[in-house]
This record gives C-alpha cells, sequence and structure tokens, in this order.
C-alpha cells in the first residue's frame, strides 16, 4: 500500500458540502479498497488536502472521480513526523508548501530535516506535526500547529527551510 496526496481546488463550497464531499470520497474509497488517511482544508475551503492510502495511483483517481473531488495533483508520498491518525496529530492550523529544487535526493531531504529540526526549539509557540514529501522529490507539504502565520515564517526561518506559500487550514474538517 502506498500514500497519495490529492490537492484539490475548489470553486464557492462552505464547510457543509465540503463535509459532503469529504463522506463521498469515504464511500467511494472504501468500495476500491483505499483508505482516506487525513483531510485538511483550507479556512476558506477553496482548496484541499487529502492523504489516501491504496494499491494504486488508478484506484486513488477513480475514488476522487466518484466522488466529485477536483484533481489538480495526485502523487505518492511519504510521510516524515507524526502520523494524522495518532493523538494530537489532528492539532495542525497552518500548511507550509515548498517546492524543492531539483537535485535534491530524499536521503539528503531526510539528512537535512534530521540536522535542522533540533532549530525548532527556537521559536517554542511553534508545533511540527508532519510532512508529506513526494517521492519523485517535486515538494514537500509541512503541516504545524502556531499562534498565526509570523510564527510558521519564524519557525521556518529557524530550520533554514523556505516557503513557497502558507495556508491557514479550516478547523476541525
Amino acid at each position: 500500500m502506498a500514500l497519495f496526496l490529492v490537492e484539490s481546488v475548489f470553486g464557492a463550497i462552505d464547510r457543509a458540502k465540503f463535509q459532503e464531499t469529504v463522506t463521498g470520497l469515504q464511500k467511494a474509497s472504501e468500495q476500491r479498497g483505499v483508505r482516506l488517511i487525513e483531510v485538511q482544508a483550507a479556512a476558506d475551503f477553496t482548496r484541499a488536502f487529502f492523504i489516501l492510502e491504496g494499491e494504486s495511483r488508478g484506484d486513488v483517481t477513480e475514488s476522487c472521480r466518484e466522488a466529485n473531488v477536483p484533481i489538480a495533483l495526485i502523487k505518492p508520498v511519504r510521510l516524515i513526523g507524526k502520523d494524522a491518525r495518532e493523538e494530537g496529530g489532528q492539532d495542525v492550523n497552518y500548511l507550509v508548501e515548498w517546492n524543492i529544487p531539483d537535485g535534491i535526493t530524499m536521503e539528503q531531504y531526510l539528512e537535512r530535516k534530521k540536522t535542522n529540526s533540533v532549530f525548532y526549539s527556537e521559536v517554542p509557540e511553534v508545533q511540527f506535526s508532519r510532512t508529506y514529501v513526494c517521492e519523485d522529490m517535486t515538494k514537500c507539504l509541512c503541516f504545524y500547529n502556531a499562534p498565526d502565520e509570523s510564527a510558521v515564517k519564524r519557525a521556518r526561518q529557524a530550520v533554514k527551510t523556505p516557503i513557497d506559500s502558507i495556508t491557514k487550514l479550516s478547523a476541525g474538517v
């Protein structure tokens, strides 16, 4: 089984409609032997990030299509950090996206993360939770619990890692 990131871009959608979409994805996924592991949505529900576990990209894609989940991106990913299913794993409110520069291998990324993670202690009000790294080393999604966006930026500076975008996440999706 592999983990897949599905990024979706929605038009005008409210929390109730988004929840219906998630329920539909859950049902469609179960029918294909795919597990919906994590759902995170932008505070305004214009974008969503789904982590699904399945045998193939095709099964994940078909699950999304059956549930009318728009697919802007679908890629296999590797989890680094706390699994969303662990205690406190859902306690995140910011997502940082970073497009990884060409030439960085997974091994280099993991070594850099290990070396620099100790510097999160310089910004104690920010808790790093987890990162999903695309297996093709094109981008990663880093999840944090922080009081505000500026604190997330300070944490990223402390660990010497750039930011391509920051998204405030909706609570309780």
